[in-house]
């Protein structure tokens, strides 16, 4: 397991609406270079507001998209990302089973960062002390932070968008961030936004502070894919 302690730079205040935005390449700077494929244009571009994330959610086509500064930006999940969110969503399930500390979510549950901005995680944990009376959350979308978050990357996903993620869930009280790599078989452990650790195959994730005593190999959950790897 390798270990990394980043230094944090500066960050300048975000604006909450993009009406000073001069240019395109501002705008994407913004969004963190995203895919211009991935932002959703139409009537309420620049002004989308929850009820916009809550419409395309519930679309016939629907569509998870994440709310940036009053732009809905789609949130990319293939096959092999659904599938990696809903084998750690069924491990963290089946330790809690065990282990009654909170409650999973899946990949298309909304969590309010802060106002005017909504993220997805892929997957995460909520223990029951964050949530008012110990209960399942009835609204669609949540302001209660999860404890962990997990992303499951995809191709999409550019450095800087993921790093604003992580500026968003630790501002708001994310206390361990999860980000899985299909491609390179890895998860990097997040702790702080300054500190990284990288668990490659021979690793076991654990759940730290947060899940005591959750543990995971990481050859047991990219299993299927370090088969169909064989195969070939």
């Amino acid at each position: 397991m390798a270990t990394t302690t980043l230094k944090k730079p500066a960050r300048k205040k975000r604006p909450e609406a993009i009406a000073n935005v001069e240019n395109l390449a501002e705008l994407l700077d913004r969004l963190g270079n995203v895919p211009l494929k991935r932002i959703r244009f139409g009537p309420s571009f620049g002004s989308a507001t929850e009820a916009d994330v809550h419409r395309v959610l519930e679309a016939p086509h629907k569509r998870i998209c994440e709310l940036i500064d009053g732009i809905l930006v789609e949130k990319p999940m293939g096959f092999r990302e659904s599938t990696l969110a809903s084998i750690l969503v069924h491990y963290i399930w089946t330790f809690l089973d065990e282990v009654d500390l909170g409650i999973a979510f899946s990949p298309d549950a909304p969590v309010r960062v802060r106002p005017g901005r909504v993220r997805f995680p892929d997957t995460g944990f909520i223990a029951w002390g964050r949530l008012p009376n110990e209960e399942m959350p009835e609204k669609w979308i949540i302001d209660v932070m999860p404890n962990l978050a997990v992303e499951v990357l995809s191709k999409s996903n550019t450095v800087k968008e993921m790093e604003l993620k992580l500026d968003d869930y630790f501002d708001a009280g994310v206390e361990l961030v999860w980000m899985v790599n299909p491609r390179a078989l890895t998860i990097t452990v997040y702790r702080a936004w300054h500190e990284k650790h990288l668990l490659t195959l021979g690793d076991t994730l654990d759940g730290g502070h947060v899940l005591p005593g959750f543990l995971l190999p990481l050859k047991k959950l990219f299993e299927r894919a370090l088969r169909r790897k064989k195969k070939r």
